[in-house]
């Protein structure tokens, strides 16, 4: 008897699951019948699973309910109370059992299509509006460095901002560059740079490290190679650039007025990917 109890609770669950992934399912993968991909015979498969592990949590639950003790039903005073008391039994415990059961459905549904957290290369390229070519200031950006004098005395990549320039370098053309006083300023920056682990073979390329006397030259590169996304920590280069280039980042620890409606501003590269 209980067994049978529990293949119909099952048989129920399983509709009930049918009726709300209906619905669920119209909002996600809007398919029919006739007309099924791959993806759509993924996401029927993972009901298929879902439905399974219900089953075993029904089995497991009934199985414990099956261990409990009866409760004695007290004795009535006359016939004719115990007919109606027994008759409305079953119409209660079939509404809780219902109530339950859509319950049980409705959260095992809800929990398959909990959204899934981007990856930071999928954010990487939401935040850059699939822009394929970047170019990219490496002072107070990617160097821990600040001016081109301290690159005179060494130069150090940041490493929070590592994994970013990774992603970036994976999906963009990227170019970085820097105003520098001297030749061994320019062999500091490599070295660190490849110390760093950044010329990969998906990484960033050293024949795109461009190296300036001035900062106007920085402007001029940036002009010249026409980037998506143009990158920097100067107020005066980003406003420069603003209505030649589609969109720029202004990195600054200090928030500063936007320069035009396509520079955006953050403290840091890292942060503006939420990469914290």
């Amino acid at each position: 008897m209980a067994e049978s109890s529990s293949k119909d609770d099952l048989l129920q669950l399983i509709k009930r699951l049918g009726a709300y992934l209906t619905v669920k399912m119209s909002d996600f993968f809007p398919i029919s019948t006739q007309n099924l991909d791959s993806r759509s015979v993924g996401a029927i498969a993972g009901v298929a699973v879902a439905i399974i592990f219900t089953w075993k949590l029904l089995g497991s639950s009934n199985g414990h309910q099956r261990r409990q003790p009866k409760r004695q039903t007290p004795a009535a005073s006359s016939s004719t109370y115990n007919v109606g008391l027994n008759s409305s039994e079953p119409l209660i415990s079939s509404g809780v059992c219902s109530s339950s059961g859509d319950l049980r459905a409705h959260n095992v549904v809800d929990e398959f299509f909990q959204p899934v957290k981007p990856t930071l290369g999928q954010i990487v390229r939401q935040k850059l509006s699939d822009g394929r070519k970047v170019t990219c200031r490496l002072l107070g950006i990617i160097l821990e460095e600040n001016s081109p004098e301290d690159l005179q005395k060494q130069a150090t990549v940041r490493s929070s901002v590592l994994e970013v320039l990774l992603e970036i370098t994976k999906y963009c053309d990227l170019y970085v560059m820097e105003t520098v006083l001297d030749d061994e300023s320019e062999k500091r920056v490599l070295l660190a740079l490849e110390d760093a682990g950044v010329f990969t073979s998906d990484g960033l390329v050293k024949d795109k490290v461009l190296f300036c006397s001035m900062e106007n030259g920085r402007a001029s590169f940036v002009r010249q190679l026409e980037p998506d996304w143009h990158i920097d920590s100067n107020h005066d280069i980003i406003s420069q650039l603003a209505r030649f280039i589609k969109y720029q980042l202004h990195v600054a620890p200090i928030k500063h007025e936007r320069a035009a409606s396509n520079v955006y501003c953050s403290p840091s590269l890292e942060q503006f990917f939420g990469n914290i």
